[in-house]
């Protein structure tokens, strides 16, 4: 992770913590990378996720500790999810790590999981936000007093106002994560989680990163997402596994999540092989 705020707290003993990787002003380069080669030797491989929004500078430490080290156990994974749905998103795939599933599976699964998070924000203004189509008669109604509007960033882009209509929420059973910025609405948790019928609804610290994602500090930032492990294992193991031909890892889905090659067609492999695992 690129930030503390993206760790929550694990669901039950089993999950394994995450680790930090500190942005270029808080760590020399070759502390970073001296981190990095430990993490490696202790654990053979490195999943980073990280938001979409963080510091250009910071992307690029990433990519140049990989880089250095010419590495294809690292995983660098940008994800378009909002701050608390990278964190929903980080803590399923350290859960999936302490199952019989390889490092190639688990990177790439990350793609897959993100399908299934229904990320969004209750905003007290959407001016400033450029994450989520935004049309001018919103824009305007920014400005009137009081306005408040429930957005949905992921699956699908969504904007309401509230009180003039509904998100579509998650056809399946979920838990809701939310975390407050500077706002004490209880819609979230008195309309929300009650329409997209939650099994449960827990609360978290807001992550630093979440302001500049949404344009806006005075916001509650939510989350629902599907709470069980075993259900979670069930739907990476229902996928077809593939090797990339590139670095020869497990992959499921049209791309490596430890290189970033694409799945090459059926027609343009070599032996039409399918890897499979009980």
């Amino acid at each position: 992770m690129t930030g503390p705020g993206l760790v929550l707290p694990p669901q039950d003993q089993q999950t394994p913590p995450a680790v930090v990787l500190r942005a270029p002003g808080e760590q020399p380069l070759d502390q970073a990378i001296g981190d990095m080669q430990i993490l490696l030797e202790q654990h053979g491989y490195v999943i980073a996720v990280y938001p979409a929004g963080i510091p250009a500078a910071h992307e690029r430490r990433l990519h140049t500790i990989r880089s250095v080290l010419e590495s294809d156990r690292i995983a660098l994974l940008r994800s378009p999810l909002p701050p608390l749905g990278v964190a929903v998103l980080v803590r399923q795939l350290r859960q999936l790590s302490v199952c019989d599933f390889s490092a190639g599976v688990i990177a790439s699964a990350a793609r897959l999981l993100s399908h299934y998070i229904h990320a969004g924000a209750l905003l007290n203004s959407v001016t400033r936000l450029d994450r989520v189509p935004v049309t001018l008669k919103a824009h305007a109604k920014s400005w009137v007093p009081g306005s408040q509007f429930g957005v949905l960033a992921n699956p699908e882009p969504q904007l309401i106002r509230v009180g003039t209509g509904e998100l579509a929420g998650p056809g399946f059973a979920t838990h809701l994560l939310f975390a407050r910025g500077q706002s004490q609405s209880e819609w979230v948790t008195g309309t929300l989680a009650p329409g997209w019928q939650v099994q449960a609804v827990h609360e978290a610290a807001l992550p630093e990163e979440s302001p500049g994602w949404w344009g806006t500090s005075k916001l509650i930032e939510f989350a629902a997402f599907l709470p069980d492990i075993s259900l979670i294992y069930q739907l990476v193991s229902s996928v077809r596994r593939e090797v990339c031909a590139w670095c020869g890892n497990e992959l499921i889905g049209d791309r490596c999540g430890l290189c970033n090659a694409p799945l090459k067609p059926p027609e343009t492999r070599s032996n039409g092989a399918v890897v499979l695992r009980s």
